[in-house]
Parts: structure tokens; sequence; C-alpha cells
């Protein structure tokens, strides 16, 4: 079929909504930029972008934000009247954090424990980071064959990021199946039982949270979340939601994008051997590797806008209150920005990918997880010369906004 045959409503809908397309969305990114690189659906009105350039200034610009206000669907209604109308009875008060706000609620927010998270603090957990790696490789030598993410990719980000915000060590492993549920709720394309689970998720993760609140408010210790606590009891600068809400957001997206960028990452190595043995013979290569891995195969694909006032997108007039998607995993392999955005490049300079996000929503771990990403491969291939996948092509996670893997077998020797 010819290039300007295809509907482009029917790649979205392909992407979101068939196996096939979550499994690869790069072969559909690639048909969208060619066919329809700005293009308003006829049926939710929601604009999809796929350039760099048209994503990157939607989230820089104050007029596109979160828009709580015009309701939880951010993708228009795209998987229909029963979904959205499923959406909209379990909004949560947990969206009080500052992913789902716009300013000044955002600013307050993040203000608050954005000085946790300056490059200087992060590096000063470099020791601590690679103390936790080591055990953790040591134990993949001795097995020889394991699941990179159950033995490497989940354990050592829920291990930082549950020190840092202050989640005892014996509550971080059923955190993993809470989070993946929850995430249902940025998805596309759920059903409405994965959004029933999800809300069940969250309400058991509000409930730990407050738990845990409640402890610490009478023992604080040295942590983000009695921190944040002090904030409160300080002034009315924090409701006890918005700590509960900032308290599951960040300890979840802590380890749930680092966790797809280790898993993600490695498996780009993997296949592509020629640039694991360049990285080997260089390890000055670590920093643009990341990088690389981040552009590549984005741990968070899709980030999404609403309109909150008349505003354009690429020249193209948007109402308020319209839905605008930016495919990042599309952005990060626009040939007009990247050379060969095809091609894995541990090597690449001048590589700036959209994976964090861009503006006031740019993530704010994302430095840690650049520092966790930097060690977690420098230290694997230097502690195991032998790394190989291990059985048939490994499993893609159903979902679009987060990407990732189910498993990552492979076989490793020291």
């Amino acid at each position: 079929m010819a290039v300007d045959a295809i509907d482009p409503d029917a790649l979205v809908l392909e992407l979101f909504a068939t196996d096939e397309g979550r499994s690869d969305p790069y072969s559909r990114y690639l048909s969208m930029r060619s066919l329809a690189p700005i293009h308003q659906s006829q049926s939710s009105k929601a604009w999809y972008l796929t350039r760099y350039q048209d994503c990157k200034g939607v989230l820089l610009d104050p007029r596109f934000g979160r828009g709580s206000e015009v309701g939880p669907d951010r993708f228009g209604g795209l998987a229909g009247e029963e979904v959205t109308q499923k959406r909209q009875e379990l909004s949560r008060s947990s969206q009080q954090n500052m992913l789902f706000s716009d300013p000044p609620d955002h600013s307050r927010l993040r203000n608050m424990v954005s000085r946790a998270f300056t490059p200087k603090r992060i590096d000063a957990l470099r020791e601590q980071i690679t103390k936790l790696v080591d055990p953790l490789l040591e134990d993949m030598v001795s097995l020889g064959s394991v699941d990179a993410l159950e033995a490497l990719a989940f354990p050592l980000p829920v291990a930082v990021i549950g020190q840092l915000v202050g989640v005892p060590p014996e509550d971080w492993a059923s955190f993993r199946t809470l989070v993946r549920e929850s995430t249902a709720m940025i998805e596309a394309f759920p059903t409405v039982e994965s959004l029933e689970r999800g809300d069940r998720a969250m309400a058991t993760m509000e409930e730990y949270f407050r738990d845990l609140v409640k402890v610490r408010r009478q023992n604080p210790e040295d942590d983000l979340l009695s921190a944040m606590i002090a904030v409160e009891e300080g002034g009315d600068r924090l409701s006890g939601e918005e700590l509960v809400a900032t308290a599951i957001l960040l300890f979840a997206a802590g380890f749930e994008t680092t966790t797809n960028l280790i898993g993600n990452g490695l498996l780009a190595l993997l296949q592509h051997p020629d640039q694991l043995m360049r990285l080997r013979g260089d390890p000055g290569l670590l920093p643009t590797a990341i990088e690389e891995m981040l552009r590549y195969d984005s741990p968070v694909q899709i980030d999404a806008r609403t309109a909150l006032e008349a505003a354009e997108v690429a020249g193209h007039p948007v109402d308020a209150g319209t839905y605008v998607i930016t495919f990042l995993g599309a952005a990060n392999r626009d040939p007009a920005i990247f050379d060969e955005p095809d091609s894995f490049d541990v090597g690449r300079v001048d590589n700036h990918p959209l994976s964090f996000g861009w503006g006031i929503h740019h993530c704010l771990g994302a430095h840690l997880a650049r520092l966790e990403g930097e060690i977690v491969f420098g230290r694997l291939l230097d502690r195991c010369p032998s790394i190989e996948l291990a059985g048939s092509d490994p499993v893609w996670r159903q979902s679009v906004t987060l990407r990732g893997l189910e498993a990552l077998p492979i076989e490793i020797g020291a």
C-alpha cells in the first residue's frame, strides 16, 4: 500500500491498540512522520506530533499544560466512551502531584523537592550506588543464567530511590506489581479491567504512604519523606494529600523509568555486539552510551499536554481544551535532528533526546537515572566479559506510554 493511502488515524490505533504496534512502535512512527507529522485525529480531535522540534515546542510552551481541570483522559477519549467514563470515575486524589499539575501548584510542589535532586547531591550518591550494584552482579555471575530485569534492572533503582525517599527495604519488592498496575492510568488504550486494577493498586499505595507518614511524624529520619513532613508541618505549602501523592510519584517514577532504561539499554547493547565491544574498549563512552540508550529506545514514549488557552501547534490553530500528544520515541528518531536515527551509536555526540521531557515538567530524577545507568553498565562490563541473550526474542510489555520488557533472560560469565 502506498504511504499516502494509509490512514493516520489507523496508524495511531495500531500503535496504541495492537500487540504488534506496541512491540514495534518505531516503524509506525516512521510512517506517521512521513505521512502526517502533525496530525489531528478525526475521531478524538487530539493532535499527534512526531517531529522533534514540534514536540519540543509544545513541551516548552506555557500555553500547554496538564490541564487537570479538563479531565483525566488526556488522549481525547481514544479508547472509547466506556474507558473514558471509567477514567472519570476513578480520578483520584493522588493526581495532586507535580506530574498532573500546572503552575502555580506545580512550581510549589516541584520547588519543595527539587533540592534533593540537584546534580551535586546526586553525584554524592555514586559510592553508595556502586555498593548496591556490586553484590547484585556477584549474584548474577554465580547463577550464570538470569533474568536481567529481576536480578538487576529492578532491585537497583528501587533500592536507590527507596533509600532516598525513606521506604523500608522489606517493602520494596511489593511495589513492583503495584506500580506496574497503576500505570494503566496514564496509558492511551487501557481496558476497563486494567483501570480498575490500577485504581486498586493506587489505593493500596496511598494507604501504605499514609501509614508511613504517621511513622515518620513520630520518628523522622534522614530521608525525603521526613523532609516533606517537616515542610507540611511548618505551614500551608503542602497538604496531607499532596504529601502522600508526591511521595508515591517520587518513589514509583524513581524506579519504573530507570528499570526500563537499564533493560532497554542492555538489550540494545546485546543486539549490537559491535557497539558492546566498542564500549568495553572505551569506558569513557559511558555518558554518551547512556544518552544513546535513552534516545534509541526511550523508557517514556509519550507525553501528553492540554491547550490551556487558544494556541497553535507548528502553525496550526488549536482551541483551548484540545489534547496534544507528543511522541517522544518518534522525536528521538527524527532524521532532521539525528544522523542515521535508526542506528545505535554509543559514541553519538550532540545528542539531546526528549526522553525525560522538556520544559517545566522535565523529569526531576533525570540526573539520578543517568548516574545509575553509568554505574550499572560500567560495573557490568568490567565484571562480566561474557554477556549474551538467552532464549527467544524478549517480550515487550503491552504498554505505549512507558516502554519496557517483561523479562530479559541472559547468560552471564565472570
